[in-house]
């Protein structure tokens, strides 16, 4: 089955639920692509009978070796595109995700690799995503610890931060909460308030809608 746009958005939102650690259901799905359940249905089933997709008792829906790696080739276009926009365009890292969106199911296989060689084989995008190669190993996506669970008293570097919400990237980015940097966890505010943080000498609070976005190493 020749891999179409609607086709190549389920596999890789099916790809983010499972390597996030999300359940990866129908309405999971559904929620994610801003689709009716039933349309999602019907599109699972489809992606079933190709086997790219089967259902596993007890544990959801899962990519089969053939749907991870149509998966996997969306997710490198898109990837790289958001790391040849910010890097080369100069757009900002809460504005690529958008536009890489419309950009991946057209390029060509030419083109990624121009795009590819001329970033000097990039490994991670400007959210610090891994960029999966194009031919060779399968990519290890990197769990981290999500700043949310991170106790008072931490140094906390940050890895990736998720690209799902623009106006909490052009929060954090604004903050200097961006990939490579050390938080300074100090202090959490009882009954869900904010955790109140340090970074480049300046004290800022984060609620939990941000510090769950925030994944990374506690430093020793």
């Amino acid at each position: 089955m020749k891999a179409t746009q609607a086709t190549e958005d389920y596999l890789k939102t099916i790809y983010g639920l499972a390597s996030s650690g999300e359940p990866v259901t129908t309405g999971a799905v559904a929620q994610r692509l801003g689709l009716s359940s039933p349309s999602v249905s019907a599109m699972i089933k489809r992606l079933e009978g190709v086997q790219f997709l089967e259902r596993r008792k007890g544990s959801g829906l899962r990519l089969t070796a053939q749907g991870e790696r149509a998966a996997l080739r969306v997710v490198r276009r898109h990837r790289l595109l958001e790391t040849f926009l910010s890097q080369t365009l100069g757009m900002p890292w809460d504005e690529v995700h958008a536009e890489a969106e419309l950009l991946e199911h057209a390029l060509s296989d030419r083109l990624e690799e121009r795009i590819d060689v001329a970033l000097g084989r990039p490994t991670h995008d400007p959210h610090g995503d891994p960029i999966p190669p194009r031919h060779g190993p399968h990519v290890e996506e990197p769990g981290g610890q999500r700043l949310d669970g991170v106790p008072a008293g931490t140094r906390f570097r940050v890895e990736r931060v998720s690209d799902r919400d623009s106006a909490a990237l052009r929060h954090l980015g604004g903050l200097g909460v961006v990939p490579g940097a050390v938080i300074e966890v100090q202090e959490l505010t009882p009954f869900g308030g904010p955790q109140w943080i340090r970074i480049d000498g300046q004290r800022h609070p984060l609620g939990a809608p941000l510090t769950q976005l925030i994944h990374g190493t506690v430093e020793q």
